[in-house]
């Protein structure tokens, strides 16, 4: 897979969770900082936090702006009046919206992750996968931090479990099948878990109130 395209995978996943980042802080009420620091976060929190844990430093997102400026641009465009009533119009379309830009953002950055760590020499499972489901989850999960909330991982349905999944299918593939199939098939699989998720009401077992 050239580098190009491994450029544009990961511009499509910094516009997606960008876009996650600015809804929440639109649905927060921020202003026009908060949202963009959100997008921001959200876009690129997991990689920073993949890169520190390979040692890659600074980490990517401090030596090419490319990935913070199309998150602020992101930001901006959905904080513009007119778009913010087009978006909030109609909230089953908003919840399916940010749905949909969270799921690919995952998908995208779960194989991103691991890419990127089999690119610089990482050969253990384990590391592999706990690295493309941090940078798959990192950024959400400081996003939904800083906006007051409870992360996704902690409570929505089949969250860091379809991002697990797709991690496991990369190795897989890319054992098998090569790098292309890996990077597309972890995509495709974790995208479509999380949305039949959504759907279906797929969940994890939660804790009951036993002890009140």
């Amino acid at each position: 897979m050239s580098e190009n395209f491994l450029l544009f995978l990961e511009i499509i996943g910094t516009i997606a969770f960008a876009f996650s980042g600015t809804m929440v802080g639109l649905s927060k009420k921020m202003d026009i900082f908060g949202i963009t620091v959100l997008g921001i976060v959200t876009s690129v929190g997991g990689g920073v936090i993949r890169d520190l844990v390979l040692g890659n430093t600074p980490p990517a997102t401090f030596r090419n702006p490319i990935y913070a400026l199309v998150a602020i641009f992101v930001s901006i465009i959905l904080f513009l009046p007119a778009v913010r009533r087009f978006l909030f119009k109609n909230q089953n379309f908003f919840d399916k919206t940010m749905l949909f830009m969270d799921s690919l953002g995952l998908g995208i950055f779960t194989a991103v992750g691991i890419e990127i760590a089999y690119l610089s020499g990482q050969k253990s499972v384990f590391l592999l996968i706990f690295v493309g489901m941090i940078t798959g989850i990192g950024g959400g999960v400081l996003r939904d931090v800083l906006s007051q909330s409870t992360p996704y991982i902690f409570v929505k349905h089949f969250y860091a479990s379809a991002s697990l999944i797709g991690a496991v299918v990369f190795i897989i593939l890319w054992n098998f099948s090569g790098q292309s199939a890996a990077v597309l098939g972890c995509v495709f699989v974790v995208t479509a878990l999380r949305l039949l998720a959504a759907k279906f009401r797929w969940s994890l077992p939660k804790a009951k109130e036993d002890f009140e």
